[in-house]
């Protein structure tokens, strides 16, 4: 069936075009455009994100050594530097990140599970600050001598797909994020101690939703009775009480579960805050010890896609790549579902990124190789971070 296309042809045919180009009427994308289209760019910056392209110039120049096949790839006429840098800087970003948001809505539809031990969605929120030169970069304030962004991000851990993204300036503190989450009852929402804060916990609460968090070191809490306990699981007690601080008492009127945890590979005591009352002292643990996967999203984001590197110095051009860096991710996601690769997405990228010229079938080229030696960074240290 895809005898005679390119790779990367054969990858853009799992991207619904006819949505893209809804958002591209909705926010005039393509108004006064005849050659390079919103569609051209997109392809030309996913393109670049697959090959680990460092900047412009270099993306130019990988698409200039093959300026025949421009056209079998869908990057349409009128390639050029100057072309993409204008589309980047003056398209807005806002068709790139409805788009993003319609992938990542189909990944998880895809890919939804239910392998995790504890049933229901559970998400890990998280933030990632990516740095900037503020001479280039001057929009982007963080500090005096230094510019940088921030990636907050929702990950879902049952299906390895960021359901939320927002994107702001670094020196944004991570809480005001947490307004903007979309909370949906009966799911976890698992969080480091950066997030304490009880009025916003009592917001996932009013959502009836619930949440894990790792508590502060003055922390005030006044037990009101202790749950039994199985010390040769790591767990030291299991504590129901209310807050008993003048502020966040008012902040946080209703009771909260309080459970101490010894983790034997770390040798470090934990305490956790919950407001969840049935699962058991243990299940808590584990809940927040996959809080480790969203900061793995990050570094393998980081590591493997271009969001460190930006081939574009405007506000919107940074907002493009980033959100085209999370198409690309949702397209492999996508490409490993419905072709039955039983490969991690890692795998997938890499062998994708070398071959996107080839005229291979994309699933012929996972069938005859033994991927046993590939394996990705070893995160454990970040279990419990």
């Amino acid at each position: 069936m895809n005898n005679g296309k390119y790779v990367f042809a054969q990858l853009i045919e799992f991207l619904p075009q006819r949505v893209f180009d809804g958002f591209v009427t909705k926010y005039s994308g393509n108004k006064h455009i005849r050659h390079f289209t919103c569609w051209n760019q997109l392809l030309c910056m996913i393109f670049g994100q697959l090959t680990n392209r460092d900047s412009l110039r270099d993306l130019i120049v990988a698409i200039d050594a093959h300026s025949r096949k421009t056209y079998h790839l869908g990057f349409g006429k009128s390639v050029t530097r100057s072309n993409l840098a204008k589309a980047n800087e003056n398209r807005s970003s806002k068709i790139f990140e409805e788009y993003a948001y319609h992938l990542i809505a189909v990944a998880r539809r895809k890919r939804a599970n239910d392998n995790f031990e504890i049933k229901g969605k559970v998400y890990a929120f998280g933030s990632s600050t990516i740095d900037l030169c503020l001479s280039v970069f001057w929009w982007a304030k963080f500090r005096k001598a230094k510019g940088g962004i921030k990636l907050h991000t929702l990950f879902d851990i049952t299906t390895q797909i960021p359901a939320f993204i927002h994107i702001t300036e670094a020196k944004v503190n991570d809480v005001n994020a947490m307004d903007l989450i979309p909370y949906e009852s009966d799911s976890y929402y698992i969080f480091d101690r950066g997030y304490v804060d009880f009025t916003r916990l009592h917001k996932i609460t009013n959502h009836s939703a619930y949440f894990v968090i790792r508590a502060k070191s003055n922390l005030k809490f006044n037990r009101m009775y202790s749950n039994k306990v199985d010390k040769t699981t790591g767990v030291q007690c299991d504590q129901v009480g209310k807050l008993s601080g003048f502020y966040v008492s008012k902040q946080y009127p209703d009771k909260l579960r309080r459970v101490k945890f010894y983790d034997e590979e770390t040798k470090r005591i934990f305490v956790f805050l919950t407001n969840n009352f049935e699962l058991s002292a243990v299940h808590i643990a584990l809940l927040y010890k996959n809080r480790w996967q969203v900061e793995l999203f990050f570094k393998w984001i980081k590591q493997h896609l271009k969001i460190k590197c930006f081939w574009g110095t405007s506000e919107n051009a940074v907002r493009i790549q980033i959100y085209t860096a999370i198409i690309s991710y949702c397209l492999v996601s996508i490409v490993g579902y419905d072709l039955k690769i039983d490969r991690s997405t890692y795998e997938i990228l890499q062998v994708l990124g070398i071959s996107l010229l080839d005229k291979t079938p994309v699933n012929e080229l996972f069938t005859k190789i033994d991927y046993k030696d590939v394996n990705e960074l070893d995160y454990n240290q970040l279990l419990f971070s």
